[in-house]
């Protein structure tokens, strides 16, 4: 999840200095000759935030500090202010989720011994002895007969122009139907309940019906290929396959039945499969249908399980392997989604929530935390750039989103199709607008404010699955600055450090998290003892969980995000985040998408290619090229200018759609494509067949 860039001059060109940085080589990064928010909230909105009626209240009752959050006098007051709350909430956890759980009034059926047990990461033990269940939060809006025709889920394709409305009250009565017939199957507490769906409807029912029977909720999106998703559901034997006969993208029905057969056929786990036919097929032999199990009059029944019972499994890209699958708790996420949704989105029952996302990325599962806070959410299946590319800002405008999230991704391609959303449609309810994903350039930060609203909150957040979270976003009493993240999370005691585990403030480190969250995994799937846990977060640094991103914590309190630290570009003794090269390479029209790979060669030297993905009609001529390289030298620094610039058709992806580096590194490298990257893993495998090309023809 993720992600800000390095900050940009917003009339010129950023300057570039060196940062020295103790115990490792000089790092580069750009920083603003200015100081100048390009937004501050309005004090009376900041005011009327449940952040700071949050911290009102916890001050009063739990030892917050006392000085508000707003009203403040001034930018520096305001920052000041949120510091002391954050460091409150990193300093003394107990009192700091114990306020959380008060504040959300958290229904334990059984109360716990302790809120955190064991502060040893990994390992920590979070509310031992407690028992809850997160469906039973999620449904609570559907207990108030007021809400029972409000819209708890509005749904769109690309087949509709109006979206479905599935209320509260409907909400609760699928769920309830679908848990006893999950139940009446013999599915209960341990039991993993798997998904092939995509972002409709069906899919929240399925997952809030799984975890209201205490089973274990794992989902792959349809345009996963039968491979990628054998490579996940095989290590969790499901029981339960929820799946579609298809699915419609760009325009055209994509018909999965062959797929769902090969699943069924090397999943021999299985005992129930449940077909969903969004394409309008026949279910298969032996399937169950979907509108059968939904159609009792039934109330949900509600498992009361421990704090750390697994919820679901979420998977990382497995780019390089087998992918690794995340146990996160009942309790866990919905601590830290409540904490997410409510205080740093400032969700409530009056907003209507869309995040573009697919329910193969934890996006999906975080939409589903504005149900935990009486948000109506909004699920969309389909392109976001169908029939052109302002599909996802009309889709907001149609549902009337307040909460907006989308990818750095498509706002640059917004910039790039010179899109008006703001002067062409109706985005007056649209109060934030949150990215993710990758980092977001200073160009989609001016865009935004440009093209979309001159007053909304740019809320740039940066995690990972890892957490299905945030460790540094939005905060609503806080300005926005150019490129930068607004602070760290309440809760999460985030640093930036150096190699020698020493805190760097405006210099390039290692993303480390001191403490414990909530929503740190239980562990792996089929990882006994512990040991991938362990040498994935707390290899490095030990008891410190290391992330694998390039951070800088500014002096101000804001966070920029580099990229990758595992993919690390190092020249000289300088290292360079990749971020901050696509930043100012895709700013040129005629260039798409670009990869950078730096590679130290069996001589001593080291080889800097950049890739670049041209634009409709471009071409790679010696003007191009001069002009990328002017372009890298005076606005980051004559070491950021690559050895060459290679055309090439595409770049390869994940699943998710982050671009692929290590494996590019390790085939140019001299590693075997089917060593370097796990097939199954990448969106087109043509793309890294290029690179191995190319590493034959250079040492030819």
């Amino acid at each position: 999840m993720a992600w800000s860039a390095p900050t940009a001059q917003p009339d010129g060109p950023a300057t570039s200095r060196p940062v020295p940085t103790p115990g490792r080589e000089t790092t580069t990064v750009s920083t603003p000759p200015q100081d100048q928010p390009l937004w501050r909230p309005n004090p009376a909105r900041a005011a009327a935030t449940s952040l700071v009626a949050f911290q009102a209240w916890a001050a009063e009752h739990h030892g917050a500090p006392a000085a508000p959050l707003a009203p403040a006098a001034d930018d520096q007051q305001a920052a000041e202010r949120y510091a002391d709350l954050h460091a409150w909430s990193t300093e003394d956890l107990d009192r700091f989720w114990t306020a959380v759980t008060r504040w959300f009034d958290v229904r334990f059926t059984q109360a716990p011994e302790a809120v955190l047990a064991d502060q040893a990461m990994p390992g920590a033990r979070w509310f031992p002895g407690a028992r809850l269940n997160y469906a039973e939060h999620a449904l609570r809006a559907a207990d108030d007969p007021a809400n029972a025709d409000r819209p708890a889920i509005l749904h769109l394709d690309e087949t509709t122009e109006q979206p479905a409305v599935l209320t509260w009250a409907e909400l609760r009565r699928q769920v309830g139907s679908l848990a006893a017939a999950l139940r009446a199957r013999g599915i209960g507490p341990g039991d993993r309940v798997s998904a092939y769906l995509p972002n409709i409807p069906q899919a929240a029912v399925a997952l809030l019906a799984t975890a209201a029977v205490g089973a274990i909720w794992t989902s792959c999106a349809p345009d996963f290929g039968a491979r990628s998703v054998l490579d996940r559901l095989q290590q969790i034997e499901p029981a339960v396959l929820f799946a579609v006969d298809g699915y419609h993208y760009g325009g055209k029905d994509h018909d999965r039945t062959e797929v769902v057969a090969e699943l069924r056929r090397e999943l021999p786990s299985l005992r129930t499969v449940v077909h969903v036919p969004l394409l309008g097929g026949s279910a298969p032999e032996g399937a169950l249908t979907w509108d059968d199990l939904v159609a009792d009059d039934v109330d949900p029944v509600f498992e009361p399980v421990p704090f750390d019972h697994p919820l679901w499994v979420l998977y990382s890209s497995g780019t390089t392997g087998l992918p690794k699958a995340i146990v996160q708790s009942q309790g866990g996420i919905l601590l830290e989604h409540l904490k997410q949704a409510g205080l740093h989105l400032d969700l409530g029952p009056q907003d209507r929530f869309l995040w573009y996302t697919s329910t193969g990325w934890m996006m999906w599962n975080f939409l589903l935390a504005g149900l935990l806070v009486g948000s109506t959410i909004v699920t969309y299946d389909g392109s976001p750039g169908h029939p052109d590319t302002g599909a996802l800002w009309s889709v907001a405008a149609r549902t009337g989103a307040t909460v907006l999230g989308t990818s750095a991704a498509y706002v640059i391609a917004s910039r790039k199709a010179e899109l008006h959303p703001g002067r062409d449609l109706d985005l007056s309810a649209v109060r934030c607008i949150g990215t993710t994903g990758s980092p977001l350039p200073p160009d989609g930060f001016r865009w935004i404010y440009d093209e979309v609203k001159q007053d909304v909150w740019l809320a740039s957040v940066s995690g990972g699955t890892d957490v299905c979270s945030c460790f540094v976003g939005g905060v609503p009493t806080l300005p926005v600055y150019l490129g930068e993240i607004q602070a760290p999370c309440l809760g999460a005691a985030v640093e930036s450090w150096d190699v020698q585990g020493k805190p760097l403030t405006d210099a390039v480190g290692e993303l480390v998290v001191t403490k414990p969250l909530p929503s740190m995994p239980t562990g792996f799937w089929n990882d006994p003892e512990g040991t991938r846990y362990h040498d994935s977060y707390f290899d490095t640094y030990p008891g410190v969980w290391r992330h694998g991103d390039w951070i800088t914590v500014t002096s101000r309190g804001t966070v920029v995000i580099h990229g990758r630290s595992d993919s690390t570009l190092n020249r000289q003794g300088v290292r360079m985040g990749s971020s901050d090269i696509y930043e100012v390479v895709e700013r040129l029209p005629e260039i798409a998408e670009s990869l950078v790979i730096g590679l130290e060669e069996p001589d001593g030297g080291y080889w800097m290619p950049l890739f670049v993905v041209l634009a409709p009609g471009a071409e790679l001529d010696d003007d191009l090229i001069g002009r990328i390289r002017t372009s890298l030298r005076t606005e980051l620094s004559p070491r950021h200018v690559p050895d060459e610039v290679i055309a090439v058709r595409g770049l390869p992806h994940t699943l998710t759609g982050k671009r692929i580096e290590v494996p590019v590194k390790r085939i140019l490298s001299g590693t075997p494509l089917e060593q370097a990257v796990n097939p199954g893993s990448v969106d087109d495998i043509d793309h890294l067949r290029f690179f191995e090309r190319l590493r034959v023809d250079r040492r030819a």
